[in-house]
């Protein structure tokens, strides 16, 4: 059974390829897809973001489609950036330009608390969608440390951790992580449903 990840992100997709193995089902992505145009993301929430992803992916090629939303919610922004995460500081996103921005907007603040947050959607090929998602508390660092992972993951250091995420290990960071978190609530929910689908596919071929 094919079970397609909706995303073009090679980093996103590498995370969720080490987190979410499953018997009987092979992985492909978006990156499979090429014909396929980009799902434009203009949903208000993360949760719109992920079903409106799931959803075309799974209507456009028939497969059962895993999609995922993410923002890094700021206490002291009143949970900015959230949804505008990958493109905090304008178009074209990048990486570097949002995490200077976020530094300077948390430059006069008290508190630096956030939390990372994973919707994950899941849309059969008829177009119906489920939810689940993950949180990650932690904090704001006063200056980037640490080359691994992307994102926001050189400011970002999780609670009862001293080390931003980019400073840890892959497997470190998926067993804490929002997205890990994420994707273990989206394996015990549906794991066992898309088992049996790959089992019964198999019995047909």
């Amino acid at each position: 059974m094919k079970l397609l990840i909706a995303t073009r992100n090679p980093h996103k997709l590498e995370e969720m390829q080490q987190i979410l193995p499953a018997a009987g089902i092979q992985w492909v992505s978006a990156l499979d897809f090429p014909e396929i145009p980009d799902v434009i993301e203009d949903g208000k929430t993360l949760e719109a973001n992920a079903i409106k992803k799931a959803v075309t992916l799974a209507l456009a090629t028939g497969l059962y489609a895993l999609a995922d939303d993410t923002g890094l919610e700021v206490d002291a922004l009143e949970g900015a950036p959230g949804v505008y995460s990958a493109r905090y500081a304008g178009e074209p996103p990048d990486y570097a330009a949002n995490n200077r921005k976020l530094l300077a907007e948390l430059a006069s603040k008290d508190s630096r608390s956030a939390q990372f947050r994973t919707v994950i959607a899941l849309s059969d090929p008829s177009g119906h969608a489920q939810i689940v998602e993950g949180v990650c508390r932690g904090e704001i660092a006063e200056s980037m440390s640490g080359t691994a992972g992307f994102g926001y993951d050189p400011l970002f250091v999780p609670e009862g951790e001293t080390r931003t995420f980019a400073e840890m290990s892959a497997d470190e960071k998926n067993r804490i992580s929002h997205r890990g978190r994420a994707l273990r609530a989206a394996m015990g929910a549906w794991g066992e449903q898309l088992i049996q689908l790959a089992a019964a596919e198999g019995r047909q071929q």
